[in-house]
């Protein structure tokens, strides 16, 4: 007769509540880092690949079809928009910006911003596109 009464010692560790915790984490990081930048609504040009720049406490430029100028949904002049970016890169140098042009948008406008953001020494900015269909 068995005096442990048949029971064996754990000789490996479970991981699944680890696992499962992890797949948790995982499902809200994508969620956070997928969340979308606020601004107008534009139509913009397909791109065949695209890198998210999306983080948190990026400013979002916005150049419409009729070349008007928003800065997180508000619109600015060009003048305004350097003291706006100026202000926000005394408070975070490396601020992230996201710049996006209606496809139908002045080339010139999109271009003004760009030199603005070149001048002021702001190096991450990037262009927002939308997906291109599959073939």
């Amino acid at each position: 007769m068995q005096v442990g009464g048949g029971r064996k010692a754990y000789d490996e560790i479970n991981i699944t509540p680890m696992l499962d915790l992890a797949y948790v984490l995982l499902v809200i990081f994508i969620l956070m880092a997928t969340a979308s930048v606020q601004g107008i609504k534009v139509d913009l040009p397909k791109a065949s690949s695209a890198k998210s720049l999306v983080q948190p406490k990026t400013i979002a430029l916005t150049v419409s079809n009729d070349g008007q100028i928003y800065m997180d949904a508000f619109p600015v002049t060009i003048p305004d928009l350097e003291t706006r970016l100026r202000n926000a890169k005394a408070t975070d140098p490396e601020v992230p910006i996201v710049l996006k042009g209606d496809q139908t948008a002045q080339y010139g406008k999109i271009m003004e911003v760009l030199d603005l953001c070149r001048r002021l020494d702001l190096n991450k900015v990037g262009l927002v596109t939308g997906k291109q269909a599959a073939s």
